[in-house]
């Protein structure tokens, strides 16, 4: 069960940034009853768009809070920075489509883990993705 805290914010503006989203998700994920599985995809997809803050944006912030969606008790991750924005969020989804130079995997990759994700992005203004992973029920 959660212990009082049920919302936080971690700024990310350095790649050491990425070890601090890890351990609190970690922590958190874990606080809230999901099993070793759920948390290792909640914490991947953490990682992978603290990243993608550091190198496109180079800084940004993270906020998680629980949330409940048509009765599904949840994690909800909101990522948001200031950056240059995604072109075309549609091809940004492919998988193996990059601008960075790596494997193309990283957002496509991210809602695999997660049970929703949403992504607000103006080309010069920034990008908001917001994910959320919801408890499994026996």
């Amino acid at each position: 069960m959660m212990t009082g805290r049920d919302a936080c914010e971690v700024s990310i503006d350095s790649e050491n940034e990425m070890i601090s989203v890890r351990k609190v998700i970690r922590n958190v994920a874990t606080e809230m009853g999901f099993g070793v599985t759920d948390v290792t995809r909640i914490v991947t997809a953490a990682s992978e768009l603290t990243r993608n803050i550091f190198l496109y944006a180079s800084s940004g912030t993270m906020i998680w809070r629980t949330c409940e969606v048509n009765g599904n008790t949840g994690i909800e991750l909101i990522f948001e920075d200031h950056g240059p924005g995604i072109a075309d969020i549609e091809e940004a989804m492919q998988a193996g489509f990059t601008t960075g130079g790596g494997l193309g995997l990283g957002l496509p990759g991210t809602k695999r883990l997660m049970d929703d994700m949403e992504i607000k992005s103006q080309k010069g203004e920034g990008t908001v993705i917001t994910i959320r992973k919801y408890l499994r029920r026996c």
